[in-house]
């Protein structure tokens, strides 16, 4: 429902005229810090809270989303899809009502403070989705005239969510812990906005009145240092000096890790705060996620080589590509001598699950009740993160680079750092092209310039370190590289009937036949999987694991994707309106 009623929601009156959280009259709260407190807790409920579940061109599930579908599997919606505006009423009225009602001036400041950091979020998220959007900074009534205002240029809806943003700056409170907003979190916010922005606008050729993509870059590297100055919390990277389980156990810590995690979601025992990613990677009624094969050929060799440089790497098999790569492969996967967290038994990847044969075990913790129960692996309580340190530091790399100023001193302070807790040689600036990420069928075909080698290898290190961490999509659309998602969804490659060992002990873990063939008897804990029945390749008999050859239903509209429609709904209500381009409803 959405409350503000701006995109025409003539059935919200009642909801318009609400008092906030059922208390009395607005002349009557917002006059304690109690008060403001309550108020804006509810404000977290915006923040991705489950980003292990989202899908993307390096990890899909079984059943594909519209986004990787394409073509007619995308619609424009009668009402919703994104164009929700309830919470910027609530965000506004504080804003509003606390000036007036509380005496003390430090408390509106601080919470007007983290109001206003939620109400740049929540634009933010707005103009990553649809691009211009109506800017409104005050409550507004259900006959107000401006609840048929025209969208706003991303410029001056831009401009304003970096004045929350430093606004909040200015007057959050300066401490640390990952559970509420900080100066951290505020940095952490306006780096990620401000680099979406700039190469947004670098890469789709935007010019406005106003600033250019220079600017937000400059924004998101001087955010991005500031944080990384320590002068606005004390964050650092967490590891334990064991490069081969920190990237792991950094995701699987049931309380998120003070140091790193800037921003998180708490979650506890109560059947109401627990997640399902445990259950999403390993449960057999699960949506079936796997990463791609493009995605797992992008980590480097352990010794920082390219793994796309080795003879035969289009056709090796698990057991082989997996070995002496970069530690954080077995920290996203199952691989050799795989064991659950806390459990003794080494397991391969299970093909009932994953849909590429390559399976996450990122966010996948212990079992909650010492054990798996199968009617119980929904229950999960580790915490999620909003953002993180390790973000931060790519952000400024990147924008480093984009600006086309990176030194060695910047990557020695940003991507070094999240290399060296895993044990990876040091990246150095001036590196040469990486034709597989230059590849049309497996990279960003339109990256050009002096130091397309340090861009490449930056999106190299973001993919790996934030993925499935609902980065990707807005990653691919900001760099306008939507073909990424025409690219295959492939996954582990079969030469043909055969056995594989995916676990390292030199024993098969699975037997492919011949379709038609009879099947096998195989050995206790091992799987028969008969070709094009079980089990799909990309060449018929032998291949890429290839699940979503038949869900696929067009292509990558580069004149309509990179932004969502409009409801239709809206656009009858509110004729000022005006739908993005391709959509039903375009004028």
């Amino acid at each position: 429902m959405a409350c503000l009623g701006l995109m025409g929601l003539t059935a919200c009156d009642s909801e318009l005229d609400k008092t906030p959280l059922d208390k009395p009259s607005l002349d009557t709260y917002f006059r304690s810090a109690t008060d403001m407190e309550l108020y804006t807790t509810s404000f977290y409920s915006i923040l991705s809270d489950k980003p292990y579940a989202t899908q993307s061109d390096v990890r899909p599930s079984r059943s594909l989303s519209v986004e990787l579908k394409l073509g007619s599997a995308r619609s424009t919606p009668a009402s919703g899809g994104g164009w929700t505006w309830d919470k910027l009423r609530d965000f506004n009225t504080l804003l509003e009502y606390a000036p007036k009602n509380c005496s003390n001036q430090a408390v509106v400041d601080e919470y007007s403070g983290i109001t206003r950091f939620f109400r740049a979020y929540f634009y933010f998220e707005k103009v990553k989705r649809f691009g211009d959007v109506p800017w409104y900074d005050k409550t507004i009534g259900s006959a107000d005239e401006a609840l048929f205002n025209p969208r706003d240029s991303r410029e001056l809806v831009m401009t304003n969510i970096i004045a929350d943003l430093d606004y909040a700056l200015e007057n959050v409170k300066n401490t640390t812990g990952p559970y509420k907003v900080t100066k951290g979190a505020v940095l952490a916010l306006k780096s990620q906005a401000c680099l979406f922005e700039g190469t947004f606008r670098k890469y789709h050729e935007i010019n406005l009145e106003g600033h250019d993509y220079k600017y937000y870059l400059e924004q998101a590297a001087d955010a991005a240092e500031k944080l990384m100055s320590g002068n606005y919390g004390k964050y650092k990277l967490y590891s334990t000096g064991k490069p081969d389980t920190d990237y792991r156990d950094l995701f699987n810590l049931l309380d998120a890790n003070k140091d790193e995690m800037i921003l998180a979601i708490n979650y506890n025992q109560e059947p109401s705060k627990c997640h399902n990613a445990l259950w999403f990677s390993i449960g057999s009624n699960s949506q079936g996620p796997g990463y791609t094969r493009k995605f797992i050929n992008s980590y480097l060799m352990k010794d920082g080589t390219r793994f796309t440089d080795r003879e035969g790497w289009q056709t090796m098999q698990f057991a082989d590509e997996v070995k002496d790569r970069d530690p954080r492969l077995a920290q996203t996967i199952r691989t050799l001598n795989y064991k659950h967290i806390g459990g003794t038994d080494v397991e391969a990847p299970d093909l009932g699950v994953s849909s590429t044969g390559y399976q996450n075990i990122k966010f996948v913790t212990q079992y909650l009740f010492g054990q798996y129960d199968a009617a119980r692996t929904d229950r999960a309580i580790n915490d999620m993160p909003v953002f993180r340190y390790a973000e931060v530091l790519l952000n400024y790399a990147e924008a480093k680079a984009e600006l086309g100023t990176l030194t060695q001193a910047d990557l020695d302070k940003s991507v070094n750092l999240i290399r060296k807790r895993v044990g990876m040689p040091n990246m150095k600036v001036g590196n040469t092209p990486d034709p597989y990420l230059l590849d049309s069928n497996y990279g960003y075909f339109n990256v050009t310039g002096a130091n397309v080698g340090d861009i490449l290898e930056i999106r190299r290190e973001r993919t790996i370190e934030l993925v499935s961490e609902d980065y990707r999509y807005d990653d691919i659309r900001r760099w306008k590289c939507g073909q990424c998602y025409d690219q295959p969804l492939l996954g582990m490659y079969v030469p043909g009937p055969c056995e594989l060992d995916m676990t390292g002990d030199g024993k098969a873990d699975y037997v492919f036949y011949a379709k038609g063939a009879a099947k096998p008897t195989v050995g206790k804990g091992v799987r028969a999987l008969e070709i094009g029945v079980d089990i799909r390749l990309s060449e018929g008999t032998k291949g890429y694991v290839d699940m979503h050859d038949n869900q696929r239903e067009g292509k990558w509209d580069e004149a309509r994707d990179y932004f969502y429609p409009i409801p239709t709904k809206e656009l009858n209500l509110n004729k000022n309106l005006v739908q993005n381009p391709g959509w039903f409803g375009a004028q």
